[in-house]
């Protein structure tokens, strides 16, 4: 293990480096929270990746995978279609609200009151997922790869912590790329040795038509199949919609706030799209080549639900000398990557709308630019020590298991609080009101639940949770159209002009990130190419001649990714695009 903690060590300090190269690009509020709308697609891209995955995915949704087989793919199509939709049209509309943080376009549809609830709501549900997120990848570490449970916690919730308190979004953003570079290859590796173990694609494929896998692997499940009615077509649409929502609502809309303009926007959607399809297929292989061949090795590691270390299993079984440390590393980055983005988000939405409106409330005067990076950068930190602590606190209770806890936060709070920030994107009708009548009436179902719970002990399942709660959403819609007669002429003026402003394209006079674009490529060149060369020093480790090929795929992707940039960046230099 000490070559594993060596290489942890060193690639959370290379973090906290980039976080303070960084440090330079915040002179205001708008680079720290949206990293000054001057941004390349391919950062954006990459970052809104590793945005959407986190430690559930080599832990929770491996252990789908292993159990039940390629239904777990339900909630990877919901992202790809919602980034597909984003490629559309989404990006360029979020884009095109010249907004700041997702609060700015909330206050602009829904009025100064869902702003604000909003606020409040996503400063308690960020730093409770966070947490789970965190707990997540301390319960694997310490189960699989016997780090310590609360140092890992404190560690690797302190490093990201860092990073993003000096370097704001832009060190969000320069890190997840980095985090992907290192992510793809090495996941891309582990699927070709995985597939390299059990035969090949073909004999892959065989084995779901096996008699003790068939019934498991079947694309739906039957009812009773598995513990709360998981993975039956109930349990797909419920799962799909409410993933489909959270990549399509308003709250989804800081993916896109750091890119130039809309057509950036849409480019960057384009790539996360791809990027999780392409992760998609390759993540969900190695879990199930366990099932096939490794069940006795997973099925004795020291987890309450032994299937969420069948990733870690295939890993360990299958890499050569030297890559089980950089997988540990890809999976530590999966969770860090959605972590510093909920950070940033987060203190985005308190110091740009919550702080002013108490300021103006208390008659202070405004902050200046310099201040508020400050306001920031203590804001982050303040938050990602609750992280830090609830995850704690996580890590001593036994009452849920991983790939539950999430779906359950999100079908009592997360989704009622999405449906109306989806369907105000596409009903320009909905008067301001209609944030809280479709809030309320989607909570019904949720309250009625841990009534039921009380009074009969029923327990309801996540998929039975969700869709009363999406039926409920739907009638308060119908019930908040019946109201809008009754909006006045100021809000109905408010809104026609957000819809204006999103449907009008950002013009050269207004983005200002072109002067970005080589400092972009330049130094994320440079930190690649850093990157690569010290992933050149797992070729030191003893391997077979086949195996040393296998590593060098690892490095040489950073590398070319590496030059790659700096050449594009020489070529900006000569003929800059206007």
């Amino acid at each position: 293990m000490t070559t594993e903690y060596i290489s942890l060590g060193i690639y959370l300090l290379f973090l906290v480096g980039i976080g303070v190269v960084f440090t330079r690009f915040n002179r205001d509020l708008s680079d720290y929270v949206r990293g000054g709308g001057k941004a390349s697609w391919w950062l954006v891209g990459t970052s809104s990746l590793m945005a959407s995955i986190s430690a559930f995915t080599f832990t929770g949704n491996a252990s789908a995978a292993y159990e039940a087989g390629p239904t777990l793919l339900v909630i990877y199509a919901a992202n790809c279609a919602g980034f597909l939709l984003g490629y559309f049209f989404l990006a360029a509309w979020f884009r095109q609200t010249r907004a700041y943080t997702m609060a700015d376009i909330i206050k602009m549809r829904f009025g100064v009151g869902a702003e604000q609830f909003n606020v409040v709501i996503s400063s308690v549900l960020f730093p409770l997922g966070a947490s789970i997120q965190l707990w997540a990848l301390g319960v694997f570490s310490s189960s699989i790869f016997g780090f310590p449970l609360t140092a890992t916690i404190i560690v690797i919730g302190f490093v990201v912590m860092l990073y993003s308190v000096s370097g704001g979004r832009w060190a969000v953003m320069a890190t997840d790329f980095v985090q992907s570079l290192i992510l793809l290859p090495i996941t891309i590796v582990l699927c070709f040795l995985a597939l390299r173990h059990i035969g090949g694609i073909g004999a892959f494929l065989d084995f779901f038509s096996k008699p003790e896998f068939s019934g498991d692997y079947q694309w739906i499940k039957e009812p009773g199949q598995f513990l709360n009615d998981r993975y039956t077509l109930k349990w797909c649409i419920a799962v799909f919609l409410m993933q489909f929502s959270n990549v399509i609502s308003i709250s989804a809309a800081p993916r896109y706030l750091s890119v130039k303009d809309g057509r950036e926007g849409r480019r960057a959607a384009l790539l996360s799209c791809i990027l999780m399809l392409l992760g998609s297929l390759i993540w969900v292989v190695p879990p199930m080549v366990a099932r096939f061949t490794m069940g006795g090795e997973v099925a004795a590691m020291d987890l309450d639900n032994p299937a969420e270390a069948s990733y870690a299993v295939s890993a360990m079984q299958l890499l050569p000398n030297g890559l089980v440390g950089i997988m540990i590393v890809a999976m530590f980055a999966s969770t860090m990557s959605s972590m510093d983005t909920g950070l940033n988000t987060t203190t985005g939405n308190l110091i740009r709308n919550t702080w002013p409106w108490l300021r103006r409330f208390f008659k202070l005067g405004e902050l200046s630019e310099s201040r508020e990076v400050r306001l920031c950068r203590s804001t982050t930190g303040i938050l990602g020590i609750i992280v830090i602590v609830l995850a704690l606190m996580l890590s001593m209770q036994q009452t849920f298991q991983l790939f539950d806890a999430y779906f359950v936060v999100s079908t009592i709070i997360g989704l009622p609080v999405a449906m109306p920030l989806v369907v105000g994107l596409f009903i320009r009708r909905l008067p301001f009101i209609s944030f809280f009548v479709i809030f309320g009436f989607a909570c019904l179902p949720s309250l009625y639940s841990f009534l039921d719970r009380s009074l009969t002990g029923t327990v309801w399942t996540i998929q039975d949770r969700a869709l009363w709660v999406i039926a409920f959403g739907v009638l308060g819609i119908l019930f908040s159209l019946a109201l809008q007669k009754w909006e006045n002429q100021t809000n109905r003026a408010r809104i026609n002009e957000l819809f204006e402003r999103m449907k009008t394209p950002i013009s050269k006079e207004e983005s200002k990130g072109t002067a970005m674009d080589h400092s972009q490529l330049q130094l994320m060149g440079n930190i690649s190419l850093v990157a690569g060369i010290f992933l050149l020093c797992l070729l030191l480790f003893p391997n077979p001649a086949g195996d040393r090929f296998v590593v060098l795929f690892v490095p040489a992707f950073v590398i070319l990714v590496g030059l790659a940039l700096k050449v594009h960046a020489k070529r900006l230099r000569k003929h800059p695009p206007f």
